[in-house]
């Protein structure tokens, strides 16, 4: 029996039961945890910057301070085998590595909070980066937990509890905009750090994954080390998609590009309508988040239920409609009457919220479990580094075609990406859409050759 028709017998009970289990709370936190940083370069310092007058073109190209998650594959296989002295004792591979990330987000908000952009990005830019290389690592670590900590059946369904943390961090974020306009955006950056110490406190709390990692002899050499350790990782990847590795990686890549391209000016585009960042930050914490758990639990039902490739296509054409209403937004928003941005930021989350759980649903089942951190890593970079690359112009081709033929471009990214989905779908094999178990043989298979 294939998989989808395996999830298409589960009853609606066995779906929910799912959500009961104590993993899926440890990964609410984890994803509020990962969101919280990239949510606050993204979006939340792009309408301060705004605000203060940078042009949009700077704004688009300092979004490349984000390109740390795009090349986060190449420490990865250091989150994945190095060992922290101290904490990894007490804590384990994965928890100690997120403890020492989370502090160095802390001290990037801190440093970004007390900079003064108005006058110099320098601090600015240097609090971005600490922060955006700390979320990074964050990530690398977060992933892999959740790759070890549930079976490949039950992935989509973390991804859900991910998505639902990491859009909690969104509203959080979102109240940053409130703080900061009834106070100050230092004040709101403390804030928002001293909420990431909270999330180092929840998680040593947690369970550290119970997985056996292949573990390389002592005996070996440096050069044998170094290929079971790091190369391997990549070349059993390669081996296992053949020849359709290609439309998958062209997929990875192009499936979120609307989203990028399209985010990194939503929070421009509020501030030159003349939005308030009360008004904004109202309605991504308010509607907008419950807009956007709706939409990773229904991504997650949907995908559990009826598998990966269907969800993924409906994905698709919920992209291409809601980041559409932007175009819409961008030329019947008034500051006055906050129906229509409540809208468009409702719609935008739900499409978020389902897109990014069954993308995440996706990238996992494409992982082998002995090399989590490692092939996440280099799965999510592949769509990082082409989205962001195209991102860091949105500020250009804004100002080139205004925001309306912008949002309307953007919009449109999701077309390829819907047909590649349909020819996986009718002519790929098992493992290049996702529904292939590895088995534990092929796990331990570089093991055996080297031990």
């Amino acid at each position: 029996m294939a998989p989808n028709d395996v999830a298409m017998r589960k009853t609606w009970a066995e779906t929910f039961k799912l959500y009961a289990k104590p993993v899926m709370l440890s990964m609410l936190i984890l994803g509020f945890a990962s969101g919280l940083p990239l949510m606050m370069v993204f979006q939340k310092l792009s309408y301060w910057l705004r605000a203060e007058g940078i042009d949009r073109t700077t704004i688009g190209f300092l979004y490349w301070v984000t390109l740390s998650y795009t090349v986060k594959w190449m420490w990865s296989p250091v989150v994945d085998k190095l060992q922290i002295p101290f904490l990894k004792p007490r804590l384990g591979q994965r928890r100690s590595w997120m403890i020492v990330a989370i502090a160095g987000t802390i001290i990037g908000l801190l440093l970004i909070g007390y900079s003064q952009p108005s006058v110099s990005l320098t601090l600015t830019l240097i609090g971005a980066a600490l922060l955006s290389y700390s979320g990074a690592t964050l990530d690398i670590s977060v992933d892999a937990w959740r790759i070890e900590s549930a079976e490949t059946d039950q992935q989509a369904n973390l991804a859900a509890a991910y998505v639902m943390g990491y859009r909690g961090a969104i509203f959080f974020a979102g109240m940053g905009l409130l703080i900061a306009d009834q106070t100050s955006w230092p004040f709101s950056f403390t804030v928002m750090a001293l909420a990431m110490g909270v999330c180092a406190g929840l998680i040593l709390l947690m369970k550290e994954p119970a997985v056996v990692r292949k573990q390389v002899g002592e005996n070996l050499t440096m050069a044998t080390r170094f290929l079971v350790n790091v190369v391997d990782p990549f070349v059993q990847f390669f081996e296992r998609l053949k020849l359709w590795i290609i439309p998958v990686f062209l997929l990875i890549m192009i499936y979120r590009m609307s989203d990028f391209t399209m985010g990194i000016m939503a929070s421009p585009l509020y501030a030159d309508l003349g939005y308030s960042g009360t008004v904004v930050g109202s309605v991504q914490s308010g509607p907008g988040i419950f807009a956007t758990i709706a939409g990773g639990f229904l991504g997650g039902i949907v995908a559990f239920r009826f598998g990966l490739m269907r969800a993924m296509l409906a994905g698709a054409a919920i992209t291409l409609v809601t980041n559409g209403a932007y175009a819409w937004l961008s030329v019947t928003g008034n500051p006055d009457e906050t129906w229509r941005i409540v809208i468009s930021i409702v719609g935008d989350n739900i499409a978020g919220g389902f897109v990014g759980t069954v993308f995440i649903a996706y990238l996992s089942s494409l992982t082998d479990p002995a090399n989590a951190a490692t092939q996440y890593a280099l799965l999510s970079s592949i769509y990082a580094f082409v989205n962001k690359i195209i991102a860091g112009f949105s500020g250009v081709l804004a100002d080139a075609v205004g925001y309306m033929n912008f949002f309307l471009i953007t919009a449109s990214y999701a077309l390829p990406a819907a047909v590649i989905i349909v020819v996986l779908m009718i002519f790929a094999p098992k493992a290049a859409k996702g529904e292939l178990d590895l088995s534990k043989e092929e796990e331990d298979k570089t093991s055996e050759i080297f031990s």
